[in-house]
């Protein structure tokens, strides 16, 4: 297997365990809805509807990351998701550590620094969109 093969299936990798792990926040918010979200929003004295961003940020993203298909603008999105999620849920945690002594925010950390890798990199070759293409 070349390097290049290599570097494709590592891709794909990162861009499923993303995807699928991100989707799987997205669906639960599907069955639960957002007025949750709209409650701290309207403490903060944002608008309710932007709550409903999440579902672009946690349902659309990930499955444009999965497909491979603009995957650079789904990791974008999930970026601008996940620094939402810190600033409005997470702020007080940002510098905690958690009971077992890792950063308290590992999981939405790594949701965002794989987000970042992922807009970095591109889909790579496994992927509806191919290795070319602006968003690919």
């Amino acid at each position: 297997m070349s390097s290049s093969a290599y570097d494709d299936l590592g891709k794909l990798i990162l861009r499923l365990s993303l995807g699928i792990l991100i989707l799987l926040h997205g669906l639960g918010k599907l069955d639960g809805g957002v007025s949750w979200i709209v409650g701290m929003l309207s403490q903060r004295g944002l608008p309710g509807f932007i709550a409903y961003g999440v579902y672009i940020g946690e349902i659309v993203a990930p499955v444009l990351i999965i497909l491979g298909l603009f995957t650079r603008l789904g990791g974008l999105i999930s970026i601008l998701n996940m620094l939402f999620v810190f600033g409005l849920v997470h702020m007080n945690e940002l510098f905690a550590l958690g009971k077992s002594g890792g950063w308290a925010l590992e999981l939405q950390g790594m949701f965002l620094f794989a987000s970042i890798a992922v807009t970095l990199f591109g889909a790579g070759a496994y992927s509806l969109g191919g290795r070319n293409g602006r968003w690919n």
